[in-house]
């Protein structure tokens, strides 16, 4: 059994939230099915453990509260402790674009790819509106909504996210050093590669 759903089986997370099973791994916490026992609602929550420092989760949980009223972003219910972890309870999604192109033998129509890009560069645009760089962009963190919004894509995982200010950004233009690879090396950009800060 996994070491957190064992830890926490059958204890409610914050007296409401009980962990049904494992939905992935990330490099900095983990995704559980989890159930509202108020409301019998399913959601998604994400554990890290209290010894990270500084803090993704919690960074990841200001940047979604930031983007609550925007399409696209999914909605976070609870961030707080619960015993050794920080705990994000938020909206559980669908299927992640690399699991639909998986299951439509990794090949989309053009229809479906323009409809999927319109969507895609329209969640950028508002993080990059918001002055945030999300640093880690692939299938994997674009998910599709459920029910009625089951054509809505969703961007997640602010893990990696920054803050791109404008003497930020000049800065990173200036600085001669190499810093290392943000992201997943098969999906970062070129200058990620060159060692040049994202």
């Amino acid at each position: 059994m996994d070491p957190f759903l064992q830890k926490l089986h059958g204890r409610p997370i914050n007296g409401r939230y009980i962990l049904i099973e494992r939905l992935g791994r990330g490099g900095f916490g983990v995704v559980y099915l989890a159930k509202d026992i108020g409301s019998d609602k399913e959601l998604a929550l994400k554990l890290e453990h209290h010894s990270v420092d500084p803090s993704f989760l919690e960074d990841e949980a200001r940047r979604y509260e930031a983007f609550q009223d925007a399409t696209g972003f999914p909605d976070v219910y609870w961030f707080g402790r619960h015993d050794d972890f920080r705990v994000m309870a938020f909206e559980l999604l669908g299927p992640s674009l690399e699991d639909l192109f998986a299951y439509c033998g990794h090949r989309f129509t053009l229809k479906t790819t323009l409809m999927i890009a319109d969507q895609i560069l329209a969640r950028l645009e508002q993080l990059h509106s918001h002055a945030t760089i999300h640093r880690d962009i692939k299938p994997a963190n674009f998910l599709l909504g459920c029910g009625s919004n089951g054509n809505v894509i969703y961007v997640t995982d602010f893990g990696l996210a920054d803050d791109c200010t404008a003497s930020r950004a000049q800065a990173t233009e200036d600085s001669p050093s190499r810093s290392h690879l943000v992201g997943t090396a098969r999906f970062a950009s070129i200058r990620g590669h060159r060692g040049q800060g994202q």
